[in-house]
């Protein structure tokens, strides 16, 4: 199998099927791009904008048999407005301190992860990452990856992962105290990297994929407008228009 890519043609292989890990009685299977291809980041954000997405180094995009419920997202951050509640959660800026840091271990950060992990995901195989397992999955060789620490009274409250890309920034994962969950850290999270993309004259912040039946993915619709794609496409989506799949 072959992607175009503008330019490029980047070949692919699909992966075999296997239970779906966002929704029961389904198989997932996905189109990985090969790992001995040489990527970059005007690679990746062509192959971003064309649905696909990375986990450490390995770039893939859900190619089910039977299912399209993972959708691709991305927001125009130029025109986003905040809800009511959005609002409210931004308010905490004046508490929580952001710091910027290049992709590098941290021990406070992988504690920090292990804690989140075991407390939303507790039985699955992430609470159990080595320290090895924890960078590989959300750092890359060859993009510009961005841990973002958020604080409070200096206190480590939240990791967010970002890669910077040509025309976007792409939301790689999020993990936070569990017991700082009342000041929204997950939204905040994203709610920052809208404001950093406009700050950066980035028209993009890439959420990942959505999935409607899977309340842990679900949340990404909240943010409006939005843009989904769909049949090989980007739509937009506005304040109260449903994201209609096929």
């Amino acid at each position: 199998m072959q992607l175009e890519c503008r330019v490029i043609s980047i070949p692919l292989f699909l992966s075999q099927e296997h239970d779906c890990g966002y929704l029961e009685n389904r198989l997932e299977q996905s189109a990985f791009v090969r790992p001995d291809t040489e990527l970059s980041i005007p690679i990746y954000s062509q192959l971003l904008a064309n649905g696909f997405r990375r986990s450490g180094d390995l770039v893939y995009k859900p190619l089910c048999k039977q299912c399209s419920a993972c959708v691709s997202v991305r927001i125009p951050v130029a025109d986003f407005k905040p809800s009511r509640s959005q609002k409210r959660v931004l308010k905490n800026q004046s508490i929580i301190n952001i710091t910027i840091k290049s992709a590098s271990f941290h021990q406070a950060h992988y504690d920090l992860y292990l804690k989140y992990q075991q407390h939303r995901h507790k039985g699955g195989g992430m609470a159990q990452s080595s320290p090895e397992e924890y960078f590989n999955f959300l750092s890359s060789t060859w993009c510009n990856t961005l841990f973002v620490e958020m604080t409070i009274d200096k206190t480590l409250v939240a990791v967010a992962i970002i890669d910077q890309l040509n025309d976007a920034l792409s939301a790689v994962y999020t993990f936070f105290d569990p017991d700082y969950s009342r000041y929204g850290l997950g939204n905040f999270a994203v709610l920052w990297q809208i404001q950093y993309a406009r700050q950066l004259n980035l028209p993009w912040l890439y959420l990942g994929y959505w999935i409607k039946q899977c309340r842990k993915m679900s949340y990404k619709n909240q943010y409006r407008p939005i843009q989904a794609f769909i049949n090989e496409e980007w739509r937009c989506f506005d304040k109260d228009e449903e994201i209609e799949l096929p």
